[in-house]
């Protein structure tokens, strides 16, 4: 008796694990389109590192599509429309590994890799929003830097395993002279990974809409964009996402191949600096979010990103002589900043944007975000391209087009702390 009272009290207890083991699945999946699991598929095809960029840039292209989502706002229900997004996604990601074996010419399977990427990105991305709300509206909002924590811890220490198994895998296959073979094994991984995620949603539940449709429902589901370009408080943490996807997306598309091809990592020692990524993003996570609910995410975000800078300004003396510790200092301080970054970048909008317009919000910032992110990628691959093909010299310097680009992170990254302590930390939170 006593059980079935607990369960009518939080009948969304249930959900909300499935949503943690969710995320850890999609995470996974994740990890093996990450720049160095991306950049050995792109060279085994023969594409060059400024593609490669661009390519790993994808993701935020894809974030474009989220502008679709302002369109869903207010559906009783998301459910269907994300399981089915779901189930392109992961179908194409799983081609992804399939192209080395397609019977054309490498300019062809370029171009057809390029084409299933970015159709994975951009439907990922139309249900992602909707999925985001759906189970994070399951969560106490008092609550909601833990949670995330927790989240992410799970999904960090099952991907150390993860990444440290898939990692050996490559490196065996490679070394036995049968690349083809890792592209397969990773082709199925992803097919049994996906299979377990579909499985998440399906018996995940919803938080109804209620019968009585109140105002503020009816208010949601008519949300013009004119009255989110309206929210001054919107439009200044969509200032903050912008500022952020430029320095991400100005650097880390292509840090893969330098990593690979310059500074001479193989997969498994790749594997061992995500598995120690993971370690500190684990145990800086769960502090983090509880700084952010006890404090404010805003001035938690700027702790992260005067780390995040260190980050970067670390990588603009990284070269093959001293790569294997510069970048693995750079890769630590980036754990610790991205621990509080990942959520924080979506909790300024649950902190500072009404709760019939998060829907459309987050769809606003990371498409109008993840779109200025991919064009970013594609600018600094022409400087890429440039200082090749010029020997590796800038400005009359000798140096790696990635200390360039790591310049530019720096200096991005600066900026965007300076915004969050003088515009950020000023706004008012929202009252539920």
């Amino acid at each position: 008796m006593e059980k079935n009272v607990f369960r009518e009290k939080d009948p969304y207890s249930f959900s909300r694990v499935l949503y943690i083991i969710e995320a850890a699945l999609e995470y996974f999946i994740s990890i093996l389109f990450a720049d160095s699991y991306l950049a050995k598929i792109t060279t085994a095809i023969g594409m060059s590192d400024s593609l490669i960029g661009v390519l790993s840039a994808f993701v935020s292209l894809g974030c474009g599509m989220q502008i679709i989502a302002i369109f869903l706002t207010g559906r009783d229900s998301v459910k269907r429309l994300v399981c089915a997004g779901t189930i392109v996604t992961n179908i194409s990601f799983m081609l992804v590994y399939m192209t080395p074996f397609f019977p054309v010419e490498n300019g062809t399977r370029s171009m057809i890799l390029l084409v299933i990427l970015l159709l994975a990105h951009l439907v990922k991305n139309i249900v992602h929003s909707p999925k985001m709300n759906w189970f994070m509206s399951l969560v106490d909002d008092a609550k909601r830097g833990v949670f995330t924590a927790n989240k992410e811890i799970i999904s960090l220490i099952g991907g150390m395993v993860f990444t440290l198994g898939m990692g050996a895998l490559i490196d065996m296959f490679e070394l036995a002279g049968n690349l083809n073979g890792a592209f397969i094994a990773c082709a199925i991984t992803v097919f049994v990974l996906s299979v377990l995620h579909m499985l998440t949603l399906i018996f995940s539940k919803e938080k109804k809409a209620s019968e009585k449709k109140t105002e503020e429902n009816e208010k949601g589901k008519k949300l013009p964009l004119k009255e989110l370009f309206s929210n001054k408080n919107l439009l200044k943490v969509i200032i903050f996402s912008i500022l952020w996807h430029i320095a991400h997306y100005a650097t880390t598309p292509f840090y893969g191949a330098y990593k690979n091809n310059v500074l001479g990592f193989s997969m498994l020692f790749n594997s061992v600096l995500s598995i120690a990524y993971s370690i500190i993003r684990a145990l800086c996570s769960r502090p983090l979010g509880r700084f952010a609910d006890k404090k404010s995410f805003a001035t938690m975000l700027i702790i992260c990103f005067a780390i995040i800078s260190l980050a970067f300004g670390i990588n603009v003396f990284t070269v093959p002589e001293n790569g294997f510790f510069m970048f693995t200092l750079y890769y630590v301080l980036f754990a610790v900043a991205m621990a509080g970054i990942n959520s924080g970048t979506v909790n300024l909008v649950y902190d500072y944007v009404p709760h019939n317009q998060r829907v459309a919000a987050l769809a606003l910032q990371n498409s109008i975000a993840g779109i200025i992110g991919f064009l970013t990628t594609t600018v600094v691959s022409l400087l890429v391209d440039h200082i090749q093909a010029n020997g590796n010299t800038f400005l009359g310097m000798k140096v790696y087009a990635p200390q360039v680009v790591s310049a530019i992170g720096f200096a991005v990254a600066i900026i965007t702390e300076l915004y969050l302590i003088f515009v950020i930390r000023k706004i008012k939170r929202v009252k539920e």
